[in-house]
C-alpha cells in the first residue's frame, strides 16, 4: 500500500513538473514575440523646414484715440431755442450746433445800449465845457467813466447772447445727439460729442525691455480685427517719458491719417512696431509646435533603426525656441535646421521612435498673412 502511495505521488510530481515546463516555454516564446512586435506606423503630414529673414518687430495692443476729441456742452443755462446738426454728421470748426434763447439778454441789450448812447452824447457834452472851464475836471472823470462802464456792459452782454451759440470748437465727426428741442439746459449740460478723426493716434503700451528698440518717426503697422482689412501705416509721434510703476510698461503713442475714417476712437487695434533688421528663422506651421511646461518641442522624421538592426522612417523629438509669429506660422529660433523634415500634423500620437507613414495628400494651412476667415 505505501509503495503504491510513493508511486502516485512519484507521477503527479512529474506531471506537474512537466506542465510547468510547457507553459514557461509559451509564456517565454509570447514575450519574445513581443519584444519584437512593430506596431503600425501613424500616419503624419510633414515640412521641409527652410530658413527664412523675418522683419524683427515688436507687437502689441493698442487703442485709437482723437488727436482732438470732446463733449461739447452748454456754456450758459438755458431753454434750447434751435438744433442745426444731425447726429453722426461731419462739421467745421465754428459751425452753429445749437441756439439757446436769448430774448432776456437781447432786451437787456437794448436797455444797456441806450444807456451807452446816452454816456456817450454826456461825454461829449463835457469835453466841450471842460475845453471851456465851465466843469470841473473830477465831473468830466465822471462822465468818462460812465462811458465805458456803459461800453463794458454792452459788450457783457453781447457776450453772452454769443456764450449761448453752442458752436464746433474744431472740425470732426458728430456723435449722437444728448438734446432735444426746448430742453432746459444747466452750465455744463452735454449736447454731443465730436472727434476729429483724420489724423488720429494709436496709443499702446511695450515692456520697458523693449523700449531702446522704439523710437520716434519708426513705422508702425495697425490691422483690426477685419477679415477683409490691409493695415493701415502710421508713424510713432511720442513715446511717454516715464515708465508705469504698476506695470513696468511705457507709453507709446502712433499717428496716422485715417482718411477713410475706419478707426474711432475707443477701437482695440494690434499694432506691430518695425523695430530694425530682419531675423533668420525656421518658420513652421504652428500646428507643428508641441506646446508644453516643460519646454516646446517638434517631431523630426528621420530614419531610424529597431532593436533588429532593421532601418524604418521615424521620430524624434527636438526641442525648440521660439520666436515670434506670422498668420498660420511660428519662428523657430533654435532646434531646428534648414532641411530637416518636420511632422506638423498627428502629434499628439507621437513620440521619439514611434514609426510613421508620411501622407502629404491634405496639410495644414501655412499662410504667413491669414486672415480670420482662412482659419
Amino acid at each position: 500500500m505505501a509503495k503504491r502511495m510513493i508511486l502516485m505521488l512519484t507521477l503527479a510530481g512529474v506531471l506537474i513538473t512537466a506542465l510547468g515546463f510547457v507553459k514557461f516555454k509559451q509564456i517565454q516564446t509570447a514575450m519574445a514575440e513581443g519584444a519584437a512586435f512593430q506596431p503600425p506606423p501613424e500616419a503624419v503630414t510633414t515640412i521641409v523646414a527652410k530658413a527664412e529673414t523675418w522683419p524683427s518687430t515688436l507687437n502689441a495692443v493698442g487703442t485709437v484715440a482723437p488727436v482732438q476729441g470732446v463733449t461739447v456742452s452748454a456754456d450758459l443755462a438755458g431753454i434750447i431755442e434751435r438744433i442745426n446738426f444731425d447726429s453722426g454728421r461731419a462739421v467745421r470748426a465754428g459751425e452753429v450746433l445749437v441756439e439757446l434763447n436769448t430774448r432776456q439778454e437781447h432786451a437787456q441789450l437794448a436797455a444797456v445800449e441806450a444807456e451807452r448812447d446816452l454816456a456817450k452824447l454826456n461825454f461829449g457834452r463835457m469835453q466841450g465845457l471842460l475845453t471851456e472851464q465851465v466843469v470841473s475836471k473830477a465831473e468830466f472823470d465822471q462822465a468818462t467813466t460812465t462811458q465805458k462802464a456803459s461800453e463794458a456792459r454792452v459788450g457783457e452782454i453781447r457776450a453772452a447772447i454769443e456764450r449761448k451759440t453752442i458752436r464746433a470748437p474744431f472740425a470732426g465727426i458728430l456723435g449722437i445727439r444728448q438734446v432735444n428741442l426746448g430742453q432746459y439746459l444747466k452750465d455744463g449740460d452735454p449736447v454731443v460729442e465730436l472727434q476729429s478723426l483724420s489724423p488720429i493716434y494709436v496709443n499702446f503700451d511695450v515692456p520697458q525691455q523693449a523700449a531702446s528698440q522704439v523710437r520716434v518717426g519708426r513705422e508702425v503697422r495697425i490691422t483690426v480685427n477685419d477679415p477683409g482689412g490691409a493695415p493701415a501705416i502710421g508713424r510713432i509721434s511720442a513715446i511717454d517719458s516715464v515708465v508705469n510703476e504698476a506695470t513696468r510698461n511705457m507709453r507709446v503713442q502712433a499717428i496716422l491719417q485715417n482718411k477713410d475714417g475706419a478707426l474711432r476712437p475707443g477701437m482695440f487695434v494690434q499694432t506691430e512696431v518695425v523695430t530694425g533688421a530682419g531675423q533668420t528663422v525656421i518658420a513652421l506651421p504652428a500646428s507643428a509646435i508641441n506646446y508644453a511646461p516643460f519646454g516646446d518641442s517638434v517631431f523630426i522624421v528621420t530614419d531610424l533603426k529597431s532593436p533588429d538592426g532593421k532601418t524604418y522612417k521615424g521620430v524624434k523629438q527636438q526641442f525648440v525656441k521660439l520666436g515670434g509669429s506670422r498668420g498660420d506660422q511660428v519662428a523657430v529660433v533654435s532646434g531646428v535646421s534648414g532641411g530637416d523634415e518636420v511632422a506638423t500634423s498627428g502629434l499628439f500620437k507621437l513620440r521619439t521612435g514611434v514609426a510613421v507613414l508620411v501622407n502629404n495628400a491634405v496639410q495644414p494651412s501655412n499662410n504667413p498673412a491669414a486672415k480670420p476667415k482662412d482659419r
